[in-house]
């Protein structure tokens, strides 16, 4: 098996499309469907039924997609060992969220961007077990994650800042300037993100132990913003991405604090070997990140 071949085989393995891979491989599409065909008939197996304009993997497919992935791990790290350049140069697919990607972030981009343009940052919008699952099956190089627990089976994490909260609602809300029990949270109308964001899982957890807790649900972090102040609620949000509110009194932190602790982290597979640009970002990620949040 033709390493090419195999890069080609993940590649659409991985965003399940001809058209995308070529257009990520800066290949012809012909050349994509040639080189899978080759690979399947090297192997006397099909490995992407077609349906239509839609392609999934078969069960061959699914066999050969980690050995794959691999091989080409094995075969770049071989390579970085052997020559790695002077500029670190490379394409790093990275796991994010939105908090960290607007408010967290933007210092480590804009250092890249300017520092070693050499170094192609993909940024891809998940969280929690999604960005987990994705480090550990080779989709995404490293990951961050905003969670309690910094221990993940098939990762290696550095732990980058505690993560401080605030539960934010609208000036003169009735729970403002006093002192606030998570009891007198239950019955108050709840703004949230997505589930599967920790902080919101962990906030709607204790607020069950005591009884309902229902959460209007607004997907992001901006419009769940605006909702509390407008006054439709009140939100646990990361500091970081309400400072400027609080700031300015559109919002105002109500006298509660959060029974857990959540820290930033950057996650990578165990026993991966990061080459030189993924290890570059690691050190800029400890260094740019930790200096906005609070060392943890």
């Amino acid at each position: 098996m033709e390493l090419r071949l195999l890069v080609t085989f993940e590649k659409v393995a991985t965003v399940l499309s001809f058209t995308r891979a070529a257009a990520e491989l800066s290949y012809a599409q012909s050349s994509v469907t040639g080189q899978i065909r080759a690979l399947e008939s090297s192997l006397g197996v099909e490995l992407f039924d077609r349906l239509g304009s839609r392609i999934r993997l078969t069960d061959a497919g699914e066999r050969l997609l980690p050995y794959a992935r691999q091989i080409i791990e094995l075969a770049q790290e071989a390579r970085s060992v052997v020559v790695e350049p002077e500029e670190p140069s490379g394409t790093l697919t990275v796991g994010t969220m939105e908090s960290l990607t607007s408010y967290r972030l933007p210092p480590l981009l804009e250092y890249f961007h300017h520092r070693h343009p050499g170094v192609r940052l993909a940024l891809r919008t998940t969280i929690g077990d999604e960005t987990r699952q994705a480090l550990r099956q080779g989709t995404y190089d490293v990951g961050f994650l905003m969670e309690e627990e910094t221990g993940h089976p098939g990762l290696e994490t550095a732990v980058l800042a505690v993560e401080p909260l605030a539960l934010v609602a609208a000036p003169g809300h009735p729970l403002a300037g006093v002192a606030v029990a998570t009891a007198d949270l239950v019955a108050q109308p709840l703004l949230a993100t997505e589930p599967g964001c920790a902080y919101r899982d962990l906030f709607e957890r204790e607020l069950k132990a005591l009884g309902e807790a229902d959460f209007m649900e607004f997907g992001t972090i901006e419009a769940t913003k605006r909702a509390a102040a407008a006054g439709l609620g009140i939100s646990l949000l990361p500091e970081v991405t309400v400072a400027a509110e609080l700031a300015e009194g559109s919002l105002v932190r109500l006298a509660w604090e959060p029974p857990f602790t959540l820290r930033t982290q950057l996650a990578w597979r165990s026993g991966k070997r990061l080459p030189a640009h993924a290890r570059l970002f690691l050190e800029q990620a400890r260094r740019l990140v930790s200096e906005q949040g609070g060392r943890g």
